[in-house]
Parts: structure tokens; C-alpha cells; sequence
């Protein structure tokens, strides 16, 4: 799963950075699952939409595999001036708060 995202990703964006983080081990979810994944994108692409409109063309781009085992996704969309100015960080991802674990 992890390299269908990042194959459709790279290929629509061209991103300056990408990195596609398998997160299901912190949810209820069998062992092995690759279901839930934070994907950190930076690219000039992005350069003068909306945050929202950001998420949307990467959830177009993966919505094929939410009808597999994909199931959730924590994106976090910049431009390269953003990313500079984050210092090339990006948040970590809370607890998940849902299921049993």
C-alpha cells in the first residue's frame, strides 16, 4: 500500500518531498493491515491553493484505494517556502482515540 501511494503521488506531483508513513500499528486493526498512513507532501503544485483543495487532489488521486484496505489518511500538504518555513518538520500524530487499544 505504502508504495501505491507514494507511485501516485510522485508521478501526479513531483514533490519536492514525500514521505508516506504506515500508522496502522497505533489503531484497532489487525496486525499487518496498512490502513492508515500519514502522507507529508511538499510541492510547488500546491502553490496558491487552499489547504482544503490541497487534500482533495491527493484524496482524488488514492480514492481507488479506499475501496481496498486503505481506510484513513492525516495529510499534511505545503509548499516548499511553507516546508522551509516549518524547518522541514511536520506535526506527530496523536493517539488514536477510537477502538479498543
Amino acid at each position: 500500500m505504502k508504495e501505491k501511494l507514494t507511485s501516485l503521488i510522485v508521478e501526479a506531483l513531483e514533490p519536492d518531498y514525500l514521505e508516506v508513513i504506515d500508522e496502522s500499528h497505533m489503531h484497532n486493526v489487525p496486525k499487518g493491515a496498512q490502513s492508515h498512513f500519514k502522507i507529508v507532501v511538499v510541492s510547488d503544485r500546491f502553490e496558491g491553493l487552499p489547504l482544503v483543495k490541497r487534500h482533495r487532489t491527493i484524496n482524488n488521486l488514492v480514492r481507488p484505494l479506499f475501496e481496498g484496505s486503505l481506510h484513513a489518511l492525516a495529510l499534511h500538504t505545503m509548499t516548499p517556502a511553507e516546508w522551509q518555513a516549518r524547518g522541514g518538520s511536520f506535526p506527530k500524530s496523536p493517539p488514536c482515540m477510537g477502538g479498543s487499544k
